[in-house]
C-alpha cells in the first residue's frame, strides 16, 4: 500500500513541486496539500495521512507549532520538518516539538523521498552533521559541544528574533505571528535579557547579524531538483 503524503508549505511553486515528484514514487501518494496551520489540520482529518511533510516557517503560523498541535492530536503522527534554515538552527527544535525528521529543503528529491520513507517506519532522518552534532550532546553531555546563546530562546523567541533580523517592525510582527504587540514587547525583553543585550538597538543589531550570518534571510523558494 502506497505511503499516504501530506504536505504543509506555504509556498505553492515549492509544494506543487514536491508533489510531482513524490507522484512518480510508485510507493507513495500526496493525499493533500495545505498552505497554513487551519487548513492542515482539517486536511489532517480528513485524509488520514501516514507522514506530515510541514515547513517551518508558514504564513500566520509556526511550523514547530503546528508540529505540536499534530502530535497532540495524534500522539503517532509521524511528520517530517522541511526548512530553507541551516539544520543546526531547527532540527533539534523539530524533534523537541516532535517531528521524526528534518531535512533541508536545498536537499536533492531523492534524498526527501529518503527522508520520508524513513520517517514512514518510524525513523528518525537527521543530516549525517546533525546527526553527529546530536550524539556528541548525547555522549559528553551539552557541554561537550559550544553552545551558542542562541539555544536558550524558546521556539517563539526565536521566530521573532529571526524576524527582527529580517527587518520587521514590532507592528509587523504582531501582524505576522498574530499575537500583540504587548506580546512582542515582552518576548524583545526576554530575549534582550537570554542574550545578555541592554537596548532595542543592540537587539536589532544582534538579529540581523545572526540572520546574515546564518543564513536565515528571507528567500525565494523553488522545487526541489
Amino acid at each position: 500500500m502506497a505511503t499516504r503524503i501530506l504536505i504543509v508549505d506555504d509556498h505553492p511553486a515549492t509544494r506543487e513541486g514536491l508533489a510531482m515528484r513524490i507522484a512518480c514514487q510508485k510507493d507513495m501518494e500526496v493525499v493533500g496539500e495545505a498552505d497554513g496551520m487551519v487548513h492542515a489540520l482539517k486536511l489532517l482529518n480528513s485524509t488520514c495521512p501516514d507522514v506530515v511533510v510541514v515547513d517551518v516557517q508558514l504564513k500566520k503560523a509556526d511550523g514547530l507549532d503546528l508540529v505540536k498541535r499534530i502530535k497532540a492530536r495524534d500522539n503517532a503522527a509521524r511528520i517530517l520538518v522541511w526548512s530553507v534554515y541551516p539544520d543546526k538552527l531547527y532540527a533539534k527544535r523539530a524533534l523537541n516539538a516532535g517531528a521524526l525528521g528534518y531535512i533541508n529543503k536545498e536537499h536533492s528529491t531523492s534524498q526527501i523521498v529518503e527522508a520520508i520513507r524513513r520517517v514512514r517506519e518510524g525513523k528518525v532522518y537527521l543530516s549525517e552533521e546533525m546527526a553527529e552534532l546530536l550524539l556528541h550532546h548525547a555522549v559528553g553531555g551539552a557541554d561537550s559541544v559550544r553552545r551558542s546563546p542562541i539555544e536558550a530562546l524558546s521556539d517563539r523567541e526565536l521566530e521573532v528574533f529571526r524576524l527582527i533580523g529580517q527587518g520587521l517592525s514590532p507592528a509587523q510582527l504582531a501582524a505576522e505571528l498574530h499575537i500583540s504587540r504587548h506580546t512582542i514587547d515582552t518576548h524583545k525583553q526576554r530575549i534582550k535579557e537570554k542574550l545578555g543585550l541592554a537596548t532595542a538597538s543592540e537587539l536589532t543589531q544582534a538579529a540581523v547579524r545572526w540572520v546574515i550570518e546564518d543564513k536565515c534571510e528571507e528567500r525565494n523558494e523553488t522545487a526541489p531538483p
